[in-house]
């Protein structure tokens, strides 16, 4: 492959073509309903071959269409069991392959980023990538003073690819909406599309991973590759040995795995923005690796990939969304219906019911109830299918709140961590987690 970006009619083509394809199978299916096919036959066949084209499509195109696939993974767990197999398949494919640069560019991006010199500094190089991912591929390699290293490089044309792709599916996105119940595409889209510019910048990317390796140096749960260099399309970091991502455990983890690992990334997701300043704000599997210990000590939750982060204003989580959990806990609605006006997240002329808003927020809070908490797919689909009824009045009670643009996208993140955990099936104390993680939520009621 020469560059990134193909020509942009073919992108758009293929992008066009998915709900056109969806739409085409509906038809089909509905023609076999007609003819005596059961309905749930009919629509795990339409499900099944729409995932297949989807995400197939999505990991081919790379750029913003595999990011945009990616972040939709992460929600897998919401399908229903009968459909998600086929789903499951090409959402691992998506998280952790496509298909590389030609080596000819690879060179190309080397020279451009560090410099014709650049074999002085990187003295091994492994031609062949050791992964891929939306915006860029990974190789491994050695450094001048021995360390192993890998070298993450930009796909060439990065930049147009991803605000075409996404661009693209914003407009698509409530057509082929459908397959994922409950999520809304198009938003998660433009938000994606919106923070294309700080992932673009691999500078921004090695100065967030630094900030994270400092302060978890020498954590005994967690490890980030120190970044040795960087350019603006290239990063250098220590090689992180023998891992392997989540998508492993959820695949085939024991029980025990599911909640150990568990219990580690719910940690990281909710402690690490207390310790760095940062939020981790990309929290799919193919990020969180299981490291071995090499002088053989317990393994330990490596993270990779710091090119989407939130920058926290105050260099914390907002102690707002402690108290709200903690007041929500609590089961005094009124308190919490007064506490949100107060915070603008409810506005002034907009009438909202506590009974209403108590049986909107309780179920979200269920984890935090007991001292332990079981994350399943069951969960998920609860929530989500519950939430899509809006005869009931309590379900409407979410298009009646405020969410300040400042929380957006640590929603998104806290949403797609929950998406993981429910997919790991952990066992978490997630309630301790908070207790000692997110400032304000041990603050008097």
């Amino acid at each position: 492959m020469a560059d990134l970006p193909r020509r942009a009619v073919t992108r758009t083509a293929r992008l066009a073509g998915l709900p056109l394809g969806y739409a085409g199978r509906t038809a089909v299916g509905m023609g076999k309903r007609l003819g005596g096919a059961p309905a749930e036959a009919v629509l795990t066949e339409v499900q099944q071959r729409t995932a297949e084209q989807l995400f197939r499509t999505l990991g081919d195109l790379k750029g913003g269409a595999m990011k945009f696939g990616q972040a939709l993974s992460i929600f897998e767990g919401a399908l229903p069991e009968e459909v998600a197999a086929p789903y499951r398949e090409q959402l691992t494919k998506l998280q952790d392959s496509a298909p590389p640069m030609s080596k000819a560019v690879v060179h190309q991006q080397l020279v451009r980023e560090l410099g014709a010199g650049w074999k002085r500094s990187i003295v091994e190089f492994d031609e062949e990538p050791a992964a891929a991912a939306s915006i860029g591929q990974v190789h491994r390699g050695r450094w001048k003073d021995g360390t192993d290293v890998a070298i993450k490089l930009q796909y060439p044309g990065a930049e147009q690819a991803l605000l075409s792709d996404l661009k693209q599916i914003t407009r698509l996105a409530r057509t082929f909406g459908g397959l994922f119940p409950g999520i809304d595409v198009r938003a998660l889209a433009e938000e994606l599309r919106d923070r294309v510019a700080e992932e673009l910048d691999y500078a921004l990317e090695a100065e967030a991973q630094q900030v994270f390796h400092d302060a978890l140096r020498d954590d005994p749960h967690f490890v980030v590759p120190r970044p040795i260099a960087h350019g603006k399309r290239v990063i250098v970091s220590e090689w992180m040995p023998g891992s392997s991502s989540l998508a492993k455990v959820i695949a085939d983890g024991t029980q025990e795995e599911r909640d150990h690992w568990g219990g580690l990334y719910a940690r990281f997701m909710f402690e690490g923005p207390a310790r760095t300043g940062l939020l981790h704000a990309d929290p799919h599997p193919g990020n969180f690796r299981v490291v071995p210990d090499p002088d053989g000590g317990a393994p330990r939750l490596g993270v990779l990939d710091y090119g989407a982060v939130a920058r926290l204003p105050e260099g914390t989580l907002p102690r707002t969304l402690g108290r709200l959990m903690r007041i929500s806990l609590s089961d005094d609605y009124d308190a919490m219906l007064a506490f949100l006006r107060d915070e603008g997240f409810i506005k002034p002329h907009i009438r909202v019911r506590a009974g209403d808003l108590g049986a909107y927020l309780g179920p979200f809070t269920e984890p935090a109830q007991t001292e332990t908490f079981r994350f399943s797919r069951d969960y998920m689909r609860a929530q989500l299918v519950r939430l899509q009824d809006l005869s009931q009045p309590e379900n409407q009670v979410a298009f009646r709140l405020n969410l300040p643009p400042e929380y957006l996208l640590i929603h998104r993140t806290f949403t797609g961590a929950v998406g993981v955990l429910c997919q790991l099936e952990a066992e978490v104390g997630f309630r301790r987690v908070l207790e000692e993680s997110m400032p304000g939520f041990t603050d008097p009621v």
